[in-house]
Formats: C-alpha cells, sequence, structure tokens
C-alpha cells in the first residue's frame, strides 16, 4: 500500500509544525500549507530528511479559491488525500469584551472558523468521493469553557468543536472521520503572545494539574492517532490534550 498523503494547514510553526514532523516520522507523504513561502520550503527540506516525500503549497485558508486550488493541488501531484490537518490559527487580541470591537471579532473568526470551514468544504469533497479520509481540527481547552480575557477565541473555537460534529456526522455515511485535537497550554510562540509575561504564562500553568506546558510534539502524537486507521472506530470526537486541565 502506498504511503499515507497528509495535507496540513498552518503547518510552518507550532503545533502545525510538529504535526508535519510527526507524519514524515511516520512515513507520510507530507504537503504543508502557509503564507510564507521561504519558511515553508525551509521545512520542506527539513521534512525530506526522514526520507519522505513533501512539498509546500501556499494559501490562505480565509480565501474559498486558495483552499480549492490548495486541495485540488495535493490531488493532482499525489493522487489523492487521505488525511487532513486544519492547525491554521490566530488567538486574536486579547483582553476583555468590554474593548473588543468588529475588527478583533473578524481577524479572530476568519481565520479560526471560516478557515476551518473552508478547508473542510474542499477536503470532504475529495474524500467523500474516494469513500475515504480522516480530519483533524485543532481546537482549544477553551473550545469547551469560558476563559477571562480571551472571549473572542474562546467562541471561535467552540464553533470549531460545533463545526467538527456536525461534519463528522454529514461524512460518516461515505467512511470519512472528523475529529478535533484541543490543547492545553502549549509551549508555543502563540502561547508567549497571549500571556506576554513570564508571570502571566506561570500563572497559567498553575492551572495545569500536570503542572507543566505540554510539547507540541505531545499534541502533534495525537494528531496522528486520529489521523490513521489505529482510530478507525473514533469520529465526531474532541480529544484533549491539555495536562488534565479540563477535567477540574
Amino acid at each position: 500500500m502506498s504511503k499515507q498523503v497528509v495535507l496540513i494547514t498552518g503547518a510552518l510553526t507550532g503545533i502545525g509544525r510538529a504535526a508535519a514532523l510527526g507524519f514524515a516520522k511516520s512515513g507520510s507523504t507530507v504537503v504543508i500549507s502557509g503564507r510564507h513561502e521561504e519558511a515553508g520550503q525551509a521545512l520542506v527540506a527539513e521534512l525530506k530528511e526522514f526520507g519522505t516525500e513533501a512539498a509546500f503549497i501556499r494559501a490562505d485558508v480565509r480565501r474559498d479559491e486558495e483552499v480549492a486550488s490548495l486541495v485540488d493541488q495535493v490531488v493532482e501531484r499525489f493522487g489523492r488525500l487521505d488525511a487532513a490537518v486544519n492547525n491554521a490559527g490566530t488567538e486574536g487580541r486579547p483582553g476583555p469584551v468590554t474593548e473588543q470591537d468588529a475588527e478583533s471579532y473578524a481577524t479572530t473568526f476568519d481565520t479560526n472558523v471560516l478557515g476551518t470551514l473552508l478547508s473542510m468544504k474542499h477536503e470532504l469533497r475529495v474524500m467523500q468521493a474516494r469513500g475515504a479520509g480522516s480530519i483533524v481540527n485543532i481546537s482549544s481547552t477553551y473550545g469547551h469553557g469560558g476563559a477571562a480575557g480571551a472571549s473572542i477565541y474562546a467562541a471561535s473555537k467552540h464553533a470549531v468543536e460545533g463545526l467538527t460534529k456536525s461534519a463528522a456526522l454529514e461524512a460518516a455515511g461515505s467512511g470519512v472521520r472528523v475529529n478535533a485535537v484541543a490543547p492545553g497550554p502549549t509551549d508555543t510562540g502563540m502561547l508567549d503572545r497571549f500571556t506576554g509575561s513570564a508571570e502571566r504564562k506561570a500563572g497559567l500553568v498553575s492551572g495545569v494539574p500536570l503542572r507543566r506546558v505540554g510539547d507540541p510534539d505531545e499534541v502533534a502524537n495525537a494528531i496522528v492517532f486520529l489521523a490513521s486507521d489505529q482510530s478507525s472506530f473514533t469520529t465526531g470526537q474532541i480529544l484533549s490534550v491539555d495536562g488534565g486541565k479540563s477535567a477540574a
């Protein structure tokens, strides 16, 4: 059997990058996408060191025509699309509700929600026609709980979880699975931007039962699992990888 073909959006940093490396180590063909050509090509070279095929395709997940072209290019080059990881996201502008406006809402929702919706739209288009596939969306522990100072981000991730469950029900009859991974505080640039200081970061970590932040590789392991046949009877689920945070 030929290698699994995987597409990852928002793959150039943080959890997306860790997932790309995880899939490459497992022998998958990896297509990464983002908005920065130089960084994308540098990661492709790194992925190829594991002996797998890899490619970078530039795309903005907020634009329907670019996402359609992205998915079509994957199929044209590699013959099919087995799994997709919709990781492109932004933390938006942290702060209380009283400081938010239409611009901060649109910035966050256009990437986190519209980007996930458009990605699934075109991934499902090719996967359902083939009768197989696995989609993994990226949520957050804030996707099923409140978050003071991160209302719009939390709302966007609630929407991602609703999209995930709804798409899973729609796609189940075609043999395509749709799940999400919900990371807790993870050691990425996004976390550093969100907390803004070592003191605030330490305060966030204090609420994690395991008393530490997660490593991107730990989240990537869950993503690779959900994308694989090892989770063949799992769909419509939100897998929390959060050090016990959501258990409290």
